[in-house]
């Protein structure tokens, strides 16, 4: 008795190329996102209507409900020292401080250069 061999099976496409394609689209996406920085302390910004979003400056300073102050790992008055000097500043600010608290830190940032209150939309 005679037996056939057994018939090659074709050969599909190989699967590495695309797996390699998929692996730099991830990398490359990994690459060209921009994080935004976890903020120091849990807050909450406060609402305009105005449209917009949140503006890239270089220096951002967080001011928590309570009037803590930070800058990075800073805090206080360090925060405050540590600001750039003419360099635009960022302040984000929790919606629950108090504007006198705000309006008394204003002249402490004097020496900053121009100052944006970061809000979000209604």
């Amino acid at each position: 008795m005679r037996l056939a061999a057994p018939r090659r099976r074709a050969r599909g496409e190989g699967i590495v190329p695309m797996i390699n394609v998929v692996f730099l689209l991830l990398v490359f996406l990994l690459l060209a996102a921009e994080l935004e920085p976890v903020p120091p302390f849990e807050m909450l910004l406060p609402e305009t209507a105005a449209a917009g979003g949140l503006p890239d400056g270089p220096a951002v300073l967080h001011i928590a409900a309570d009037g803590t102050i930070a800058f990075g790992p800073l805090r206080g008055a360090a925060a405050l020292a540590a600001l750039p000097p003419g360099a635009p500043v960022e302040i984000r600010a929790d919606a629950a401080l108090p504007a006198a608290t705000l309006a008394a830190l204003l002249p402490r940032l004097a020496g900053a250069g121009p100052l944006t209150l970061v809000t979000v939309p209604r």
